[in-house]
């Protein structure tokens, strides 16, 4: 009963997100014709679209990491540290 019930449920939740989906043109099918306002719509995004792409400039890649690290900078070179003398321990104390 319970699974009837949850089949029932599933069915009815999938049913308004299945019937908003505009239905698929079948391999044949002659393409629909656009309205007037749609051609317009289209070309009025598209013009949009390339002026937006005029307004942007013609910059060089930049590297965020440049600062970091060098190319022409060398290399540390490990300085080797002063040996330290040995210091004598006598066994008798003063």
């Amino acid at each position: 009963m319970r699974v009837l019930h949850a089949a029932a449920v599933i069915a009815l939740l999938a049913a308004p997100a299945y019937a908003q989906q505009k239905p698929v043109p079948k391999y044949g099918d002659a393409p629909v014709e656009k309205t007037r306002s749609q051609i317009e719509e289209y070309q009025h995004a598209e013009s949009a679209y390339k002026r937006s792409r005029g307004n942007i400039t013609d910059r060089t890649p930049t590297d965020p990491g440049g600062n970091a690290r060098s190319v022409d900078a060398p290399k540390a070179v490990a300085k080797p540290s002063p040996a330290k003398p040995k210091t004598k321990t006598s066994g008798t104390a003063n």
